[in-house]
């Protein structure tokens, strides 16, 4: 299956153009739509860091692209540079966001790349990489309308869905991950009631979620985070979706925070709690959850969220930027090789295989 990059359903996030990549501004969505325009690793970089582009899989698609801008100027003549560059370059590009599994992958997926042709020119090298990046983000949207298509099979046209944070278009290369069923439903004519949580403390749900599903013309409604156990009890949810950064061995899902809350609050109420999970999101060297490193953010986002100075000055604060689902409250794991039932360990390390050919 080939995917037309030009024709997806919703604003790209990634774009490669002559020599430069151009980022969404996903900080500035949904007043204005913005792209920068990185010329640089450091500036990919950054972007990452301070979420311009966020969703493990875009994260990853920038990363591949960012490898490019560090060595696309070295020397033809110039080989030992380019190993010292890529080197450098993608220890610099790994440390920007730590729980996303899909960063350290394309990064890996390049090096693995470059490794087979290391007695080719600098020349080839480069093109290499910038080959290899094209397919991380092709494949990547490619895999996403398959998930969908699985993940459809789990589904019924007039179902209500309640999803978190954004694993949608803007977080991968086309239609999302988590969101990829409800595209895909729309294109089939089912009518899905969508519920999508305002995910504090950045609001990637109100910001990107309720913004990619309502240009789409999906019928989305945005509630706050601590309003979902009262939309499941009035009986509106059928099934939650979300995404995930990293999927350990034994099924734990890491995911932006609040997402363990409501997969307590689906078991509560007997409603499926799935899981929308790349195979470049398996990390099947994580024993468990507990393994995964969980990244803090700065404690401007919850004190002075949008400028606005919303806690005491000087308050002590936590702030995670991902939580960790047991594999227990997980009703399926949905790749792109199919749905993934417990107990999980078998099934994802077939999922890896198979992509691994």
């Amino acid at each position: 299956m080939t995917i037309s990059m030009e024709k997806i359903p919703h604003p790209r996030s990634v774009v490669w153009q002559e020599d430069r990549l151009l980022l969404l501004d996903q900080r500035r969505l949904p007043a204005e739509t913005v792209y920068l325009e990185l010329t640089t690793p450091e500036e990919v970089r950054e972007a990452i860091v301070k979420l311009a582009v966020r969703g493990a899989p875009a994260i990853g698609t920038a990363a591949a692209f960012g490898m490019y801008l560090g060595v696309k100027d070295v020397p033809d003549a110039d080989a030992g540079r380019l190993w010292s560059t890529l080197r450098r370059v993608g220890e610099d590009l790994r440390s920007a966001r730590p729980t996303a599994v899909n960063l350290s992958w394309a990064l890996e997926r390049i090096r693995r790349r470059l490794e087979t042709l290391k007695e080719r020119p600098v020349s080839e090298l480069k093109a290499a990489l910038l080959a290899e990046a094209h397919a991380i983000q092709r494949e990547d949207a490619e895999m996403c309308r398959k998930i969908g298509e699985h993940l459809l099979t789990l589904l019924e046209d007039g179902m209500g869905v309640l999803t978190h944070c954004n694993a949608g278009g803007l977080a991968t290369a086309a239609y999302g991950t988590a969101l990829a069923p409800l595209y895909l439903a729309k294109e089939r004519g089912w009518h899905l009631r969508v519920f999508a949580d305002e995910t504090r403390p950045v609001l990637q749900g109100a910001r990107l979620t309720a913004y990619e599903l309502q240009q789409a013309g999906i019928d989305v409604t945005l509630i706050c985070d601590n309003m979902a156990a009262a939309v499941m009890q009035k009986g509106w949810v059928q099934a939650v979706i979300v995404g995930t950064d990293r999927v350990a061995a034994n099924g734990d899902v890491a995911n932006k925070i609040g997402t363990y809350g409501l997969a307590v609050l689906a078991k509560a109420h007997g409603i499926p709690f799935y899981v929308a999970a790349p195979t470049s999101s398996i990390d099947l060297q994580t024993p468990t959850g507990a393994d995964i490193p969980i990244e803090e953010r700065p404690v401007e986002e919850i004190t002075k969220g949008f400028g606005l100075a919303t806690a005491p000055e000087g308050v002590r604060v936590y702030n995670p930027a991902f939580d960790v689902t047991p594999a227990e409250l997980v009703t399926a794991i949905i790749t792109e090789h199919g749905v993934i039932r417990p107990p999980f360990g078998p099934g994802l390390q077939e999922a890896v295989q198979r992509s691994q050919g």
